[in-house]
């Protein structure tokens, strides 16, 4: 981000981009408790700045985090009490989810045990060699870009952590972790507007959707 400040605690229309991902969290029904895993050195702060600086509710725990996005996620599963059926995992620089994306991906996860939001693949793929020449173009028909938030049934995705991390395998998200149990992951459609943000050209992308979604509230 060219930023000393880390990305999730960046201003997006006037508030952290954090508290625009645990907002809609807090005020989607099927979600009982948020357990959020940040950097060691930021729990103190979020508890005062962005939890109850903003009177997030459903925040029961802040737990430090780890090395990897993987060992971060661990962490919060060993951290959650007693023993919920379904567990939502969600990037904290995707302010853009909606309660429909949270909804759609628990109901496919209860049915199917694992569910992730996605979106269809619009760009041509080519398929490119190390001296940066085109091999081959890609059919797309098939493809889809992984979003979150992504659903699992507890656990199931904590047994796929566990052999992850016996057999020392590291993957982008949690959905590879449970496909490598031979175990299927069902798709919900989600939404270009569900960026993450990690670029500096995202935030201005982020005021835009954010922009935009308040004139349509406002109609």
């Amino acid at each position: 981000m060219g930023s000393n400040i880390p990305k999730q605690f960046l201003t997006l229309g006037g508030l952290p981009v954090l508290v625009h991902t645990l907002r809609v969290l807090e005020a989607a029904d099927s979600v009982g408790e948020i357990i959020l895993v940040v950097p060691e050195a930021d729990r103190e702060f979020c508890l005062r700045e962005i939890v109850t600086r903003h009177r997030l509710s459903k925040v029961n725990k802040i737990v430090a985090g780890g090395e990897r996005r993987q060992d971060s996620v661990h962490h919060g599963l060993s951290a959650i009490d007693g023993d919920p059926d379904l567990v939502l995992v969600h990037d904290a620089v995707r302010p853009f989810l909606t309660r429909e994306m949270i909804g759609g991906v628990l109901e496919q996860a209860a049915k199917h045990g694992a569910a992730v939001v996605a979106i269809p693949m619009r760009d041509t793929v080519k398929q490119v060699g190390t001296d940066r020449l085109i091999e081959c173009t890609v059919d797309r028909r098939s493809l889809w870009l992984a979003q979150t938030p992504q659903a699992f049934r507890l656990a199931l995705l904590r047994e796929a952590h566990r052999k992850a991390k016996q057999e020392g395998i590291q993957a982008t998200d949690d959905a590879q972790l449970v496909e490598r149990l031979g175990h299927r992951v069902a798709l919900v459609e989600g939404s270009a507007e569900n960026i993450k943000i990690t670029r500096p050209e995202d935030l201005a992308i982020g005021e835009a959707i954010l922009a935009a979604r308040q004139g349509q509230r406002k109609m």
